[in-house]
């Protein structure tokens, strides 16, 4: 190249660092860089710690595809599910589009509460880290809040219903149950001022609080450093801890970027494929069925992550649920963000800390569990299984009248709603298949009269003659041991309820005497 052309090219190169150093100048933004990109961080800083860089790539694919998904979604009561509606059908990729939203708003939730599990099991909270942990406790609690909101964007049945729900805890609030519930929906029902709000919730201010609570992430990670892999028998000391972390880090660590940030690119490059194989592969979320209150067989249930939530709400006992419900969610919420603040000193070895590790190992068990009996319902009653559906005659052959009576009642009472006999009806009572050879003839009428646990009473509902018939036929249920044996209570029954005989007259005890 002459020297002649070379003039042009470096000029421009010369007037292009000018600028950068008038940028940096009032900005400071290459120190920023300088300082997140090539900090030193310790030399074992590698596969453990990866977990919250995919929240962030995960992060920034909501934020990109969010933003195109706002120019089109309609945010009214009238056009949001037909907005959906068309993005699928018409929109070139926009089926894709919104599969990525979706299973990355998941992938972000899942892999935010996997770094959350790692850094607690790693003891990471500790000195001088307490507020690194206390903003990803709120980071992870407003991750939630977006994917649940972003639930309630698609509008149909299962927003309607948990809308409800919600709603219906919010008013057992007392004293100002009324003003949470209509703060919560924009009025007294479910209308497109609900709709507005949550819009509102979902595109600006949570996102805009995520993005603070990131920055303050950050932040705190670049000021205290990344913690190193925990070694049983060094335990941590406020007093001379950070003094002898940047020692070890200025002799023995190694920049961010390249070393430590070549892990995490692997690692979000194949979370990135996995993604984009699971969105085409299964699709979209939703939207489903239209929200419409007559239909008696809706079966509402929230996105996967909620799931556990949606079975422990489920399973709550009734006389503590308002209780549990008000506030176990605030006292939950504020020890995991005390951590630190109890336990900021002593080991971080998860070999010498083994009821954190339990914890850990139960708290996963237990959300596991939790999150099968949610797809499985089997609390939820079975609308199908009524009238409609027949009885097995295996379990009406051979009765009396007065015990197919009580089958019918069993019938038309819609207790197979809720229990099942043979395999045949609602999984949310008691299997009553052989019910007769655990509860007695007493107990089978106190129970259905007085109710108990998550049964109702129905002694205001059913007749004493009713209720007499269906404890006659649940009393058969036995498997053929007791059927003998209770032939003569069934017998005895009526007499002793019924009105007793006038004495005949040539027993009349005047007569005797």
């Amino acid at each position: 190249m002459t020297q002649e052309k070379m003039k042009p090219a470096l000029m421009v190169k010369r007037a292009a660092l000018d600028g950068l150093r008038w940028l940096d100048d009032r900005t400071g933004i290459l120190w920023m860089l300088r300082k997140s990109v090539f900090h030193r961080v310790p030399r074992n800083a590698k596969w453990w710690y990866v977990f919250g860089s995919a929240t962030m790539m995960f992060f920034t694919i909501q934020i990109a595809s969010g933003i195109v998904l706002a120019t089109i979604y309609a945010p009214s009561a009238a056009q949001a599910y037909e907005s959906l509606v068309y993005i699928d059908e018409q929109v070139p990729f926009g089926w894709m589009l919104r599969a990525l939203h979706g299973w990355s708003s998941n992938a972000m939730c899942i892999m935010m509460l996997i770094h959350l599990a790692q850094v607690f099991l790693h003891g990471a909270y500790k000195f001088p880290r307490e507020l690194t942990w206390v903003s990803g406790v709120f980071l992870c609690l407003t991750t939630l809040g977006l994917a649940f909101t972003g639930q309630i964007m698609r509008w149909d049945a299962d927003a309607y219903w948990g809308l409800g729900i919600g709603a219906a805890i919010a008013d057992r609030a007392p004293g100002i149950g009324n003003q949470l519930r209509a703060l919560l929906l924009g009025g007294p029902v479910i209308s497109g001022a609900t709709l507005t709000r949550f819009f509102t919730l979902h595109v600006f201010i949570l996102p805009g609080a995520a993005i603070a609570l990131i920055g303050c992430h950050l932040y705190s990670v670049l000021r205290n450093g990344i913690s190193e892999m925990p070694k049983a028998g060094e335990p941590v000391d406020p007093a001379t801890y950070r003094e002898g972390y940047e020692a070890r880090v200025q002799k023995d660590g190694v920049p961010f970027y390249p070393d430590a940030a070549r892990h995490d690119m692997v690692f979000c490059g194949a979370m990135l494929l996995v993604l984009i194989g699971v969105a085409a592969w299964f699709g979209p979320f939703g939207p489903g069925a239209l929200p419409d209150p007559r239909i008696i067989e809706a079966s509402p249930r929230p996105d996967g992550l909620f799931l556990w939530l949606f079975a422990a709400l489920a399973l709550l006992p009734p006389a503590s649920e308002t209780f549990l419900l008000l506030v176990g969610p605030p006292v939950a919420i504020a020890i995991l963000a005390a951590v630190p603040f109890l336990s900021n000193r002593g080991e971080r070895a998860p070999s010498r800390r083994p009821i954190s590790v339990l914890l850990v190992v139960l708290l996963t068990t237990g959300f596991a569990v939790l999150t099968l009996l949610g797809v499985r319902s089997p609390w939820s009653p079975q609308m199908k299984a009524w009238t409609s559906t027949p009885s097995d005659i295996a379990f009406i052959a051979d009765r009396t009248p007065l015990e197919l009576q009580g089958a019918l009642e069993f019938q038309f009472a819609q207790c197979r709603n809720c229990h099942s006999i043979g395999d045949a009806g609602g999984k949310r009572g008691p299997d009553l298949t052989t019910v007769a050879t655990r509860l007695s003839w007493d107990q089978l009428v106190r129970q259905i009269q007085q109710g108990g646990g998550n049964m109702p009473a129905y002694g205001k509902a059913l007749s004493s003659v009713e209720t007499q018939a269906l404890v006659a036929y649940l009393s058969t249920l036995d498997g053929g041991d007791l059927r003998a044996t209770l032939t003569g209570a069934l017998e005895a029954q009526p007499a002793r309820d019924a009105a007793p005989e006038p004495v005949a007259a040539e027993h009349s005890p005047r007569q005797v005497q």
